[in-house]
């Protein structure tokens, strides 16, 4: 018998879609046993599984599982934590033996009806075309049966909780003495909550812990260290405690979201500077990549300490790959995935992050905020996101690039359209992960910023989209 997932949920790097709507067990179930036969094709048998803290996960994974061992797989299942820890368990034989695949169940920083699918295979991502393919192998005659003489696989539990803290807090490198750096961190009630509490205790210093509770109703803010917002608990903690930085999370722990000492945000271009500077230290001449919705200061910034600076589209499972293809050390997207190849795995891991981060503080004459204070100075916009239905954002902004076009302006087109001119840049993709469409401009002045800001709502209001203030 067939299966036939929402085509709003086969997404370009995972698969998400709002459960009980357009994701049920079932869809769990197909994909457990489609993975299973991808699995076999590709020579492997053995297959990790986790799952995030949303409150649908469960069941998600359970069905998954019985999916993946129906179709012949042998399972491991690591348990409940953040998307990361997946990551680690695929990478690595660990005390477990190793594995030929992952599936993470997570809903990633999405609100907490959603949930969905990470994937690895072969110890790299698995996305794009191979996401779509097995919409296409859902669809044909007897995909969900078993083949003919084959055994169910084994199930088994495995916790890597242990090892994975520990190989995190192994690449601190910062020292033990002194007063040490003042931390706060911000689970924010997701799958990071657990690890983080372990880690701090191995760790110098003094830190401070917020919503570390692991809650799929996320009741202290929303997920999402890149929406202001959702960063002010954390700010007004830093202020309260005297520390020296804040450093907060997503709901699975693959993106990071920073603050100085001062409450003043640290955006993961900015953030990137202060680690690929540290790296080029050690690498000269080496590649650091970047998305397109970096700002230009990163790009010059990295020429500037001597690297070279890397622009492609946005996306994890895209940059993961390029980082593996280029043997670059160090790649990152505005949006606080940060992939360290450096010493690490190249996979994107908000919680290790953080700690190479708190080392290259740990080391330096400098505090944050005196390294944010010295950047060049531009006035951006965040991430905007304007609400879009999945089947037109991308027409959207077809229709832009197209009117880009035709007017002969300077662009950059690898993920939708980055325009520049005389006042700096504009941005407008269509997100993978969310019914959106992504805006983002950039100037050297507040009148350039203005100006620009105009311009991306005169491309808008055809679309029946309006620029939100900002």
């Amino acid at each position: 018998m067939a299966h036939r997932f929402d085509p709003t949920i086969l997404r370009e790097y995972d698969i998400r879609g709002i459960v009980g709507t357009t994701l049920f067990p079932a869809d769990a179930h197909a994909l457990g046993r489609l993975f299973a036969q991808t699995l076999a094709d590709s020579g492997g048998r053995r297959v990790a599984v986790g799952y995030d803290g949303r409150l649908t996960s469960p069941e998600l994974e359970a069905a998954l599982v019985e999916g993946l061992a129906a179709g012949g797989a042998d399972v491991v299942r690591i348990g409940r934590g953040p998307t990361p820890m997946l990551y680690y368990a695929a990478a690595t034989p660990g005390t477990y033996g190793g594995v030929d695949g992952g599936i993470m169940v997570t809903g990633s920083h999405n609100p907490p009806d959603h949930n969905g699918f990470k994937l690895v295979l072969g110890g790299k991502p698995f996305f794009g075309e191979a996401i779509q393919k097995l919409g296409a192998m859902a669809l044909e005659p007897g995909s969900s049966e078993r083949p003919p003489n084959q055994s169910p696989g084994r199930v088994e539990r495995h916790s890597v909780f242990d090892e994975y803290v520990a190989r995190i807090a192994r690449d601190y490198d910062g020292p033990f003495g002194g007063r040490g750096l003042s931390v706060a961190w911000d689970c924010g009630n997701g799958a990071t909550g657990e690890v983080v509490a372990r880690l701090v205790q191995q760790l110098p210093g003094r830190h401070i812990l917020l919503n570390e509770t692991i809650d799929g109703n996320f009741p202290a803010h929303h997920p999402d260290p890149t929406v202001a917002e959702n960063l002010v608990q954390l700010q007004q903690a830093v202020a309260a405690g005297g520390c020296d930085l804040g450093i907060g999370f997503d709901g699975d722990g693959d993106r990071i979201g920073v603050v100085d000492a001062r409450g003043r945000i640290m955006w993961g271009d900015q953030l990137l500077i202060v680690l690929a500077r540290d790296v080029l230290s050690r690498n000269p001449g080496a590649s650091i990549i970047a998305d397109v919705k970096a700002s230009q200061v990163l790009f010059d910034e990295i020429a500037r300490a001597g690297g070279k600076p890397v622009m492609m589209e946005t996306g994890h499972s895209l940059i993961k790959a390029r980082l593996a293809a280029t043997g670059a050390p160090l790649a990152g997207e505005m949006s606080g995935h940060i992939f360290f190849a450096e010493r690490y795995y190249g996979f994107d891991d908000a919680v290790y992050v953080a700690v190479r981060l708190l080392g290259i503080l740990a080391r330096s004459d400098e505090t944050l905020a005196d390294m944010l204070d010295k950047l060049p100075p531009v006035f951006n916009t965040p991430e905007l996101r304007l609400e879009c239905d999945d089947t037109a954002k991308f027409a959207v902004v077809a229709e832009v690039l197209e009117r880009q076009r035709r007017r002969g302006a300077e662009i950059v087109d690898i993920d939708g359209v980055r325009v520049r001119n005389s006042d700096g840049w504009w941005l407008m993709r269509p997100s993978n992960t969310q019914a959106v469409i992504v805006v983002r401009a950039e100037s050297t002045s507040p009148e350039g910023l203005e100006r620009l800001k105009q311009q991306l709502a005169a491309e808008l209001a055809p679309s029946g989209l309006v620029l939100p203030p900002y």
